[in-house]
């Protein structure tokens, strides 16, 4: 149940330019009406995916760990009723996220977790460092509530393929199997309809699928923003089908936004009355 002045700690990545992981995930949280503590993992001019070279660092785990500490002697965990994580950029950063929700949930023991774990995509493959994909594997998701891979991270966590419904359902129940009981996977081929793409919400007492057109792409930092987008429309409606919904009307609608001007960048300001709450566009079926 949340409650006023409720907050979410968001461990992932930043940028200067541009919107990808917290710099994405931030503004649509705070729409929503919640706090956001964000922690960076790594600090970039600009998102490398946009091929002119990057500079920027990574933010060491123990100066993550200092930042940490100091939100715990402010008392900020206990207004946490979420913490979200991303990219990590160091496979130890895992072990401060998981300091981060076993401390959140000591104050808060109805507190989520959800974990994107971002490992990589189908443009780029795999694009994170040596490491980390065990450290999401073997540690963050069988701490999680909710996990949000994208096709190709529900193939490399899964170890199955996923070219149809029925296999990415398959993959779902597998990584749901490490510990979240909520595993929402996004950017599916739906198989009859190549012009659409999937969002499939697999948990203990069902399954979901929501379609939209599919739009050109990659886009980065959509998946954050979905992220977050999913997690305070969960946290506000306690509702699957109708944060599935919700969520997925508001990216839509930013990527239409961004596409719509030319942008090469999340045009995450303009599109930010979309997100709280949007009118549902696209139906969440229930699978058999």
């Amino acid at each position: 149940m949340t409650r006023p002045q409720d907050a979410v700690l968001s461990i992932q990545s930043a940028v200067a330019c541009g919107h990808v992981g917290n710099s994405a995930a931030v503004l649509p949280l705070q729409r929503l009406g919640f706090d956001v503590f964000p922690l960076n993992t790594v600090l970039l001019a600009h998102h490398p995916g946009q091929g002119r070279g990057w500079r920027g660092h990574k933010v060491t785990p123990g100066q993550l760990g200092e930042i940490l500490t100091g939100l715990e002697e402010r008392g900020a965990l206990a207004r946490c009723c979420a913490v979200l994580s991303g990219y990590l950029g160091d496979p130890a950063v895992g072990e401060i996220v998981l300091r981060a929700v076993a401390r959140t949930k000591a104050l808060r023991p109805d507190a989520l977790f959800l974990c994107d774990p971002v490992i990589g995509d189908d443009h780029s493959g795999v694009f994170v460092d040596a490491g980390i994909s065990e450290v999401f594997r073997e540690r963050l998701l069988p701490a999680a509530d909710i996990a949000t891979p994208n096709r190709f991270e529900l193939a490399h966590l899964s170890g199955r393929p996923v070219d149809s419904l029925s296999a990415a359902c398959a993959a779902a129940a597998a990584v749901r199997a490490l510990g979240p009981r909520l595993v929402v996977a996004t950017g599916l081929t739906i198989a009859d309809e190549p012009s659409r793409v999937g969002v499939l919400a697999d948990a203990a007492d069902g399954s979901w699928l929501i379609s939209t057109p599919r739009l050109p792409g990659p886009m980065h930092g959509a998946g954050d923003a979905f992220s977050a987008l999913l997690l305070g429309h969960y946290l506000l409606a306690r509702d699957l089908p109708l944060a599935l919904e919700r969520a997925v009307a508001a990216i839509f609608a930013l990527v239409t936004r961004t596409q719509a001007g030319e942008a090469d960048e999340l045009r995450l300001v303009a599109a930010q009355d979309e997100f709280a709450p949007p009118q549902p566009g696209f139906r969440a079926e229930r699978l058999a």
